[in-house]
């Protein structure tokens, strides 16, 4: 089935200006976890600045992978970027189960 990473279901959205809050982003989204929720989490990267949205995604997709791995949970998270709107980039952060529970998976 193809879809558009904004087709994800999405239970919580974070708007990241710059590398701190995307560490703040990445625990929030660590704390409440991946395991048995239905939707993922989007993050929101300022589009105006292009290099800072990069290191805002490395961040996120780093400190959310390294903080499952230290709480001993899965980290069998797919993620997509993609053009948001005008003035955003997003990543959208979904479990590999969740999004194959929605119809999504391969």
């Amino acid at each position: 089935m193809e879809f558009h990473p904004r087709d994800v279901p999405v239970s919580k959205t974070y708007d990241v200006k710059d590398e701190g809050g995307a560490a703040e982003a990445a625990e929030d989204m660590v704390r409440l976890g991946f395991k048995g929720r239905k939707g993922g989490f989007r993050v929101l990267m300022p589009k105006a600045n292009s290099k800072l949205a990069k290191r805002i995604g490395y961040a996120v997709t780093t400190a959310v992978t390294h903080g499952l791995r230290q709480i001993n949970e899965t980290r069998d998270i797919k993620y997509w970027t993609y053009h948001h709107d005008e003035g955003h980039y997003a990543i959208v952060l979904i479990g590999s189960k969740a999004l194959e529970d929605l119809g999504f998976g391969d």
